[in-house]
């Protein structure tokens, strides 16, 4: 296995009981450090269940998923976590952000969970804010950014780990044009500056065209474009 590569499925099959055909059908995938790949399809067509099962977050029928080498099937759930946490972030098209919290607060939750001291993690969350644009928000509760702004702090919150690959789901799909392309290129420069690998699911032909790879997933098959 090459040293760069970090996320990778091989005959990946997820079927629902009930259902007669499976939503992902026998797919390998592999994704290698700072690559760009996007994933359009249909609505229902199974995109975010490929990025749930490349993230741990749901097991496959069959199949494997590999991250950072590691077989997912033959880790805990602890073990798994431990994984995502220094591997990977998660964007969603819903920022999830606590309400209760700052927004240095939020971004620093990730760092708090891998037990780093409260002013470190602070430290390091003021320091990605910044990075994305957000340094004038700090102190800011989500109910008093915009949708933009919840979006770029949740891109933030994904960084601050500084992990290997951002697993990002419609990461664009609630906000505006502008403010879409503003996000999706903001997604791409962190790429380029600290060499993040990028899995990108989206429904806009538009933005999947800035990445390297694009792929669409019809009837549970995955197709290069």
């Amino acid at each position: 296995m090459a040293s760069s590569e970090i996320v990778s499925c091989h005959a990946l099959n997820k079927a629902y009981q009930g259902l007669d055909v499976a939503v992902l059908d026998y797919i390998d995938l592999t994704v290698s450090q700072a690559e760009q790949v996007a994933i359009v399809g249909a609505s229902g067509s199974g995109k975010s269940t490929l990025l749930h099962l490349l993230g741990g977050l749901d097991a496959p029928t069959s199949g494997e998923v590999r991250v950072l080498g590691e077989n997912l099937t033959h880790l805990s759930e602890a073990q798994k976590g431990a994984l995502r946490n220094h591997a990977l972030g998660f964007v969603y098209q819903f920022h999830h952000l606590l309400p209760e919290f700052t927004a240095l607060e939020n971004v620093a939750l990730p760092l708090l969970i891998r037990r780093t001291s409260r002013e470190q993690a602070l430290h390091e969350a003021a320091h990605v804010l910044e990075k994305v644009g957000l340094r004038h928000r700090l102190e800011h509760m989500p109910g008093e950014l915009s949708g933009g702004e919840r979006q770029r702090a949740a891109l933030a919150r994904a960084m601050v780990t500084n992990p290997q690959c951002i697993l990002a789901d419609e990461p664009t799909g609630n906000l505006d044009r502008h403010t879409a392309h503003a996000v999706f290129d903001l997604l791409l420069e962190m790429n380029a500056s600290q060499q993040v690998s990028l899995i990108v699911v989206t429904h806009d032909l538009e933005l999947a065209a800035k990445m390297q790879r694009q792929y669409r997933l019809v009837d549970g098959q995955l197709s290069q474009l």
